[in-house]
């Protein structure tokens, strides 16, 4: 296999790691881009290339990350503990959307220390090899950070518009779990006789239901107002045929009503700036 069949070997894992740590996709492709060409302009012998691949996407990570956040942010040590928190069960995916607000508010090296190790389980002197550091200082960063994710303020609370959107992409998707964090255990589906009679279900009872029945779905749903509140509705040839009514609390969603009476859709306003129904 030569370099370019090895790197695209390498590639999807790389761009996974990079959209962990950035959170944005595009920006983890142009980064995995750069990856390359840093590849394909060294002349030095790469022993271990999946290895020199990670360092190098990481540490191209970082820098984008510092060139987000110009002012230095200070790094206390934490006190030392009995038990180092990053140590504990990883909490990556356990804490829901959230986590990329929380993230964003993490010092880069904090935010690399903590995805590396919790997300992909990047041993701390592999850590410490990317950050340039030592073992210990890796594990005291993801430490800082796991404490900082696992007790969010009240502003990192997700919008209630952000709850819906994050909730339809990754029904668009098929990401399953991510449906399932998003949900409430308790989650409902319900409709309105019209949405019914265009084809609706009447009832579905559950998170791992509801999970199930939007995976994969709603491909032509777009954001737009239900009265004032944010929502998405099934559009056909321009116009809104079935509106999804979420009820949204405490960043999960609680409910979800397929509303297709002709008095609501004709009041549908499209949220991200595109025409209204004619």
């Amino acid at each position: 296999m030569d370099q370019t069949e090895s790197f695209e070997a390498e590639r999807p894992r790389l761009v996974t790691i990079a959209s962990r740590v950035l959170g944005d996709h595009a920006e983890a492709e142009d980064i995995v881009q750069q990856a390359w060409l840093r590849l394909h302009g060294t002349d030095a012998e790469i022993e271990n290339l999946p290895g020199w691949l990670t360092t190098v996407t990481t540490r191209l990570c970082l820098d984008r990350l510092r060139s987000r956040t110009p002012v230095p942010v200070e790094e206390v040590d934490p006190p030392e503990t009995s038990a180092d928190p990053a140590d504990d069960v990883a909490l990556a995916d356990t804490v829901g959307l959230a986590l990329h607000v929380v993230l964003d508010r993490l010092s880069p090296r904090e935010r690399v220390a903590f995805v590396l190790h919790d997300s992909f389980g990047f041993e701390f002197p592999t850590i410490a090899t990317v950050l340039d550091t030592t073992p210990v200082a890796a594990r005291k960063l993801a430490s800082r950070a796991r404490a900082k994710v696992s007790q969010p303020r009240p502003e990192d609370r997700l919008a209630d518009w952000e709850v819906v959107d994050a909730f339809m992409a990754a029904a668009k998707n098929g990401e399953f779990e991510r449906l399932l964090r998003l949900l409430a255990p308790d989650a409902t589906v319900g409709a309105d006789e019209a949405a019914v009679l265009a084809g609706t279900p009447s009832r579905i009872e559950g998170r791992d239901e509801v999970a199930t029945f939007f995976s994969g779905s709603a491909q032509a749903a777009l954001p737009v107002f239900v009265e004032d509140r944010p929502g998405t509705a099934w559009f056909h040839l321009g116009e809104a045929k079935v509106v999804f009514d979420f009820t949204v609390a405490d960043g999960l969603v609680r409910a979800i009503t397929f509303r297709a009476a002709p008095d609501l859709l004709a009041t549908v306003v499209r949220r991200d700036g595109g025409e209204p129904r004619t």
